[in-house]
């Protein structure tokens, strides 16, 4: 297990990093300004055989300088899904209260942590990042990606019977509970679609969406990712009409 990194971080955020080194330094920037306000978080950032830039040494190297930050090196992932898990599982072994997923490369941006930290602290058990609810907003300049995410929703929604109005961002809050639910289940997807197969998931937990500004995605989607993201829209849009709904209580 990896050493609990501070006795008093309560909240943990859990980041992938994969080929980040061109904007490594302005997004941990902005990420320890907003930590050394709140005062008391932890980050785990998880990095595989994906990466073939200098990310593992920068993440190293940060580790050592500030005790805040842990470097989990996973050479055993299959794919981005176990590379969440990776962190999940180890900030909540490490007895982190609240956990939050995040992108790096400030297509998230850190400044809205503590709208997260906000809601789980008030009740909700499930905080998930929005672009289309009021104060959300997303980069126009992809809009094959727009496109992808606002239509994947409607669709999710259709077909899973859930009314998030954003069921495809990747920045993501929990209390532990409910983490410890998920790690232990066998999730469907290999790619960020998982995200959509969480919140469905999870529609009977106590749930919020809060408003997030998602910059500069990446301008496509692997066919691979689009392909996965169907079978198991389609497998939990055929369970839910057999009657046998998946759903983690």
């Amino acid at each position: 297990m990896t050493p609990f990194p501070r006795t008093d971080a309560n909240f943990a955020v859990v980041i992938p990093m994969a080929n980040e080194a061109a904007e490594f330094h302005p997004f941990l920037s902005e990420l320890k300004r907003v930590l050394d306000e709140l005062q008391n978080g932890a980050v785990y950032l998880i990095v595989d055989l994906v990466s073939k830039d200098d990310t593992l040494a920068l993440c190293r190297t940060l580790s050592e300088d500030d005790g805040r930050f842990v470097t989990l090196w996973a050479p055993e992932n299959r794919h981005v899904v176990d590379a969440y898990m990776k962190g999940y599982r180890t900030a909540y072994e490490n007895g982190h209260s609240i956990i939050i997923e995040m992108d790096a490369g400030l297509s998230h941006d850190p400044k809205a942590l503590p709208l997260f930290l906000k809601a789980l602290n008030e009740g909700y058990e499930c905080a998930f990042g929005s672009r289309f609810v009021s104060g959300g907003s997303m980069d126009h300049s992809a809009r094959a990606r727009i496109f992808l995410s606002k239509y994947g929703s409607l669709l999710s929604n259709m077909l899973l019977g859930t009314r998030l109005r954003d069921m495809t961002s990747g920045f993501q809050g929990f209390l532990a509970p409910v983490v410890k639910q998920f790690i232990d289940f066998k999730l469907l997807s290999k790619a960020h679609f998982y995200q959509t197969e969480l919140r469905y998931l999870l529609r009977e937990k106590r749930c919020t969406e809060i408003p997030i500004r998602y910059r500069a995605p990446s301008p496509s989607v692997s066919k691979k990712a689009i392909i996965n993201s169907i079978e198991v829209l389609l497998f939990y849009f055929l369970k839910r009409l057999s009657g046998h709904a998946a759903v983690i209580r």
